[in-house]
């Protein structure tokens, strides 16, 4: 099959789209390709369920090690479970895919990225999420795109389009913008202190691109004769919807206008409310109308009443100018913060309280050894920090199954440690692998940010010598027509029945992540810039909450994290200090108790909770590494007798042999009548011969070497 091509130059890098070459029987497919990096991105629809009152979509992004010519690690040697990364991506293109669906569509969705090819410059996922909208276009599902993505770098002072990997690092910023024909739909971004201006302008350069791909997007299905799909949504019985009307709006508005800080009381007012409905629904004929419609219609109770809630909470908002809780558009909930919550041997801890939001954050200090070994296509192959975020069910009061981390968690975790990670110290100054857990004890709203603000004071709890604490907030939107209302800190019912999630995280320097997810088709700049000012008063006014807590990192460490202590060697003897099999190094371990990290470059950092022990082994391998001179004088030990000699340890781990000839300057006639095993005695390096064996002598030491070497013992 021959297929149709298009290639798009963005700031001088080309992006083609291949259509109607692969996966023939997919309902969408395209070929997305920059570079050599190409992404296989699929779609497909089938009949809705019985039941479903969601929207069953499914996005999926998988990556093939023989994409980067590698094949997987493991007894299977296949690929398993996919690597965070890998989620990460899959969550990237569903977030600003699904609002552009329409909410009453009740079909299974799946769109399937692959990647096919990569080659380790150019990032595969902005070009899955613009595959992403041409499959689901060709397939013909209802949709309100075309949508496409493009990565923002910064380089020096110059905004670069779809930057590659080393541009990335060496940038100041790292945004992705996806957006439609009305506006931007998502944003994700960690950036190094920027100021909010800069990110607001790179979100602008970012989405004068995204309008060429839609505009290429569109040029190809005009040729293709291919129009977007509108599909009729469901209607709900009139009589019904007017009988739960009338007997909802009142006390919903009623309920509102108490500005109920506790959501559980305000939640459990309002289930009254609907369980009212239904018990008097149920207690009407069966002939009746209404009756009739709710037993044909089954959900029609739980989607009318929260469409009422949500149009009086909304009008509430933008009539009024004030909230669920009361407070003001722009007003933070009532903050609270401790550290050192759990005894020291977890490192560092922190609970942080905002409203009915409660993060516990704990640190744990690890060796070089820890850090996080990353098996995937990217350059990267481990990880020093890192942030781990769990949400148990009784957070929110239900009753649910404990599984292992989902995307949620995943994707929360990963913002939190973009977030934090500009302010951490260069691996040079402090070598310990980071980890930080948020646990999520109470959710009504923002946990990611508030993981942020907690972990923060943990680290600073831990003695981890941050440059700069980080705080966050989550931003809200209310659009109605041209009415919008920009909310400050939402709590969990604004985020569900609202338009925007806008989570900004920094410091007093400016911004170090972004995420927005949108529940609508696009928003216009200036409103985006709106939410990001309007998120700074907020995030300056909780750093200082959390200042007032613990104002600097401690001075020192938790007795019961590891002591670390690092040297240099040449790494031409990294072989010499591991030994054979690591017997060496194992020997080490086994003498001081400390463990011992060996980089490629000769990097070793030895770890012990005692600080001694970690000196000492630092002392045997600066021994083992020493370059030794003829001539150098040392103060050693006899370790053991031969009948042609004596062997000395004289430097940690560093043995020589002093023959019988070297022990005097008299003829000896057995080497015991001059050295015992244990003794201690003076000796000076005569020779290191081609096999590397060191000759050692007693003879030709002048006083004033002796004394110096046995006064620094």
């Amino acid at each position: 099959m021959s297929g149709m091509e298009k290639v798009i130059s963005l700031d001088g890098r080309d992006i083609s789209l291949t259509l109607q070459k692969f996966a023939p029987q997919a309902a969408g497919s395209v070929l997305v390709r920059s570079g050599d990096t190409a992404v296989l991105v699929t779609a497909n629809r089938a009949g809705g369920r019985e039941g479903i009152d969601f929207l069953p979509l499914i996005v999926d992004y998988e990556e093939r090690l023989y994409a980067a010519g590698r094949i997987p690690g493991g007894f299977l040697r296949r690929e398993g479970r996919p690597p965070e990364k890998a989620i990460l991506t899959a969550r990237l293109i569903d977030r600003p895919l699904r609002p552009l669906f329409p909410q009453w569509l009740r079909d299974d969705l799946q769109v399937i990225a692959t990647t096919v090819s990569m080659d380790e410059q150019v990032p595969p996922d902005v070009l899955a999420v613009t595959g992403a909208s041409v499959a689901v276009l060709l397939a013909q599902i209802p949709f309100n795109g075309p949508m496409a993505a493009v990565r923002v770098g910064l380089i020096g002072d110059d905004f670069v389009i779809n930057p590659t990997y080393a541009e990335i690092e060496s940038g100041d910023l790292d945004l992705v913008v996806a957006g439609t024909p009305d506006g931007v739909v998502m944003v994700e971004a960690g950036a190094n202190q920027l100021p909010e201006q800069d990110v607001i302008e790179a979100i602008d350069f970012g989405y004068e691109v995204v309008r060429d791909l839609i505009q290429a997007q569109r040029d190809l299905m005009a040729q293709l004769g291919i129009e977007l799909v509108t599909a009729t949504p469901p209607t709900i019985d009139p009589t019904l919807e007017n009988f739960i009307s009338e007997r909802a709006v009142t006390p919903v508005t009623e309920i509102l206008a108490r500005f109920e800080k506790d959501k559980n009381i305000r939640d459990a007012a309002l289930d009254e409310v609907k369980g009212a409905i239904a018990n008097e629904i149920a207690t009407l004929g069966e002939d009746h109308p209404v009756a009739i419609a709710a037993q044909e219609q089954p959900k029609a109770l739980g989607n009318l009443f929260k469409g009422i809630t949500k149009k009086l909470m909304r009008q509430q908002v933008i009539s009024d100018g004030l909230r669920v809780d009361g407070r003001k558009l722009d007003e933070v909930r009532p903050i609270s913060c401790d550290v050192g919550i759990l005894p020291p041997r977890v490192h560092g801890s922190a609970l942080f309280n905002r409203g009915l939001t409660q993060v516990m954050s704990v640190a744990t200090l690890g060796t070089p050894g820890d850090a996080q070994n990353l098996d995937d296509l990217h350059p990267d192959d481990s990880k020093r920090y890192l942030h781990h975020y769990n949400f148990p069910p009784f957070s929110v009061g239900e009753v649910r199954p404990m599984r292992s981390p989902g995307r949620r968690e995943i994707g929360h975790g990963a913002l939190a440690e973009r977030a934090l990670s500009p302010v951490l110290p260069p691996q040079e100054d402090f070598p310990y692998v980071i980890r930080v857990v948020s646990e999520i004890l109470s959710s009504d709203g923002s946990t990611s940010m508030g993981s942020v603000c907690g972990s923060t004071l943990s680290l600073m709890d831990a003695g981890v010598p941050i440059t700069k604490p980080v705080s966050g907030a989550a931003m809200g939107l209310i659009k109605e027509g041209d009415e919008i209302r920009i909310l400050t800190d939402i709590q969990g019912l604004e985020d569900f029945l609202g338009d925007m999630d806008f989570k900004v995280a920094g410091t007093d320097s400016g911004i170090t992540a972004l995420q927005m997810d949108m529940k609508i088709t696009g928003l216009p700049l200036d409103v985006i810039k709106q939410a990001v000012e309007q998120a700074r008063p907020a995030r300056l006014h909780i750093l200082e909450k959390m200042l007032a807590t613990l104002d600097a990192p401690r001075d020192e460490q938790s007795p019961f994290a590891p002591r670390l202590v690092t040297l240099q060697i040449p790494p031409d003897m990294i072989g010499l200090v591991i030994g054979p099999g690591g017997k060496t190094i194992k020997g080490i371990t086994e003498q001081t108790g400390a463990k011992v990290d060996i980089g490629d470059d000769g990097l070793v950092t030895i770890s012990a909770v005692d600080e001694d022990k970690a000196k000492q082994a630092r002392a045997i391998i600066e021994g083992m590494t020493r370059k030794l001179n003829a001539g150098d004088v040392y103060l050693g030990k006899v370790t053991r007798i031969i009948p042609i000699g004596a062997f000395v340890e004289f430097l940690p781990g560093k043995e020589g042999m002093i023959h019988i000839s070297q022990l005097a300057d008299y003829r000896v006639g057995k080497v015991e009548d001059e050295v015992t095993v244990g003794e201690e005695i003076v000796i000076k390096v005569r020779e290191i011969d081609n096999k590397g064996r060191i000759n050692l002598t007693r003879l030709g030491i002048h006083p004033d070497e002796a004394a110096a070497v046995q006064s620094k013992a």
